[in-house]
């Protein structure tokens, strides 16, 4: 299996962290190499496409694409971790209505900045938050822009708890959006459930459970679970390069418009993937003013 490449759609469960995933994939498949495309906490539970072989160089693409989330919101208490994992560190009695729950988590629609949580990945002076956190520290935090570009309240399970659906940007942190809900709200929250269901063109209806690779493996079906590496790739523009041209498109140089099929398609600063004459995925490139320049090659 040394040369297999392509995208694994996993459903990750509770209680694993996205590296544990990424280490038992590369066992189950021989030690090839292997790769995630956005944590997820180990609490949480959903999509985790896995990144295969030469499919690894396309980790940051999938991460930086859109994401869905269900969560439940649990209100009155507030916690270290903005989850239920952490200590409750403030308890307020709940008073709001259903329509003042709708209309805030309403108001949360759009571009928003967002102040990442202590407990988080995210390196300051070459710590991590959550290592800092977890020294009892806490540091100030720049916001950052995210897009929430749909939330919706899809269920009120009690006076206290409801579920959000949530379609939005990378770099979204879905804990500190429910904990800022509970700020607006005036009673404090915390996120206590996350499910994410979809990223990119990755959803949770054909993810594969961690339990099902070995049967499939012995069935001899991966095929049927790996995505090749340019249907991940579906919402660029595809372009061939003529053969004649192979001595510099196999090299990794820029190519010249005149050896793009189609060239009066291009337009400039768009991102497009290159196929030679064989239909050989060859890689993503930039459009420039006169050539095409390789952002990522996939040979």
């Amino acid at each position: 299996m040394e040369n297999i490449s392509g995208v694994i759609n996993i459903y990750k469960e509770r209680g694993f962290t996205s590296h544990d995933i990424v280490n038992i994939v590369r066992k189950k498949l021989g030690k090839i190499k292997t790769g995630h495309t956005g944590t997820l906490d180990p609490d949480a539970m959903g999509v985790l496409p896995i990144c295969v072989g030469k499919a690894t160089k396309l980790s940051e693409y999938i991460a930086s694409s859109i994401k869905e989330y269900k969560a439940i919101v649990t209100l009155g208490k507030t916690t270290t971790t903005q989850d239920s994992s952490g200590d409750i560190i403030e308890e307020k009695i709940v008073n709001c209505s259903q329509d003042d729950i709708i209309n805030v988590v309403n108001s949360f629609k759009g571009e928003i900045m967002q102040t990442p949580p202590m407990y988080s990945a995210i390196k300051i002076g070459g710590k991590k938050l959550y290592e800092l956190a977890r020294e009892g520290k806490e540091i100030e935090r720049k916001q950052r822009k995210i897009t929430i570009y749909n939330i919706e309240v899809t269920k009120f399970i009690d006076k206290e708890n409801f579920e959000i659906t949530v379609l939005c940007s990378k770099g979204t942190y879905i804990r500190a959006l429910c904990n800022d809900i509970g700020n607006k709200l005036g009673c404090g929250a915390h996120m206590s459930y996350l499910l994410r269901t979809r990223t990119g063109n990755f959803y949770i209806n054909n993810a594969i459970k961690l339990d099902d690779i070995d049967k499939i493996l012995e069935e001899n079906r991966l095929n049927d679970i790996l995505m090749p590496m340019d249907s991940v790739l579906v919402d660029y523009k595809k372009f061939t390069v003529y053969n004649k041209a192979g001595k510099f498109l196999y090299n990794g140089n820029k190519i010249s418009f005149n050896y793009v099929k189609n060239k009066e398609d291009l337009k400039q600063d768009e991102k497009i993937i290159i196929y030679d004459e064989d239909n050989n995925l060859i890689g993503i490139y930039i459009v420039l003013q006169d050539c095409i320049k390789p952002l990522t090659m996939l040979l």
